[in-house]
């Protein structure tokens, strides 16, 4: 789990006995009840990727709690929702399969981590599961992890995003769609264009 320049940090800060503790103890290559019912509770997650030559980004992924499907104990899926049209993290997926997945729950204080290898699905047989899903990504669980929830800060929910795709209601569009810079550059498809 660690290279060197962990170690090297581990040895400067004499955190290398409690280091190998934890991935001993805590770290698993597979989604147990415990984590599966954390998860599937969430409705957001921070998504890292990185691209071919290393460069990485970080993307905010939001649903309804039970978004995130654990299929089987090395299995998770989560749908793609129409957005901003760039695709960073997916495209980053398909160069550089190698994802983190970090799953937070800010009002009680926990947070999970998840490694894998993603893979994009267009015609996944979940797909009709997920109302409003462009497609499904499928990641292979190579470590999970609880992580320290002490810097955690409290928040409770307000309200769930109006945006997020729902069975018996159009979803509505988002303002930045319709703005000049915008509207006219939208896929020809796309609902803000009528």
């Amino acid at each position: 789990m660690f290279h060197h320049h962990s170690r090297a940090l581990q040895d400067l800060f004499d955190t290398r006995r409690i280091a190998d503790r934890i991935d001993d103890v805590l770290v698993t290559d597979f989604v147990g009840p415990d984590a599966a019912s954390f998860i599937e509770a969430r409705d957001m997650f921070f998504l890292a990727t990185a691209d071919e030559d290393g460069r990485p980004t970080c993307s905010y992924k939001g649903g309804d709690p039970g978004f995130v499907t654990v299929v089987d104990e090395r299995t998770l899926a989560f749908p793609n929702y129409d957005g901003n049209g760039m695709y960073l993290s997916m495209g980053n997926i398909a160069a550089n399969p190698e994802v983190g997945l970090l799953f937070i729950d800010f009002v009680k204080g926990n947070r999970l981590r998840v490694q894998g290898r993603a893979v994009v699905h267009l015609d996944d047989p979940l797909l009709s599961d997920y109302e409003g899903a462009q497609f499904v990504v499928r990641v292979h669980v190579t470590q999970v992890f609880p992580n320290c929830p002490r810097y955690i800060h409290r928040y409770q929910l307000v309200r769930r995003s109006k945006f997020v795709p729902r069975p018996g209601r159009a979803t509505p569009v988002p303002d930045w769609k319709r703005a000049d810079w915008a509207c006219d550059y939208l896929p020809e498809d796309d609902p803000a264009r009528s």
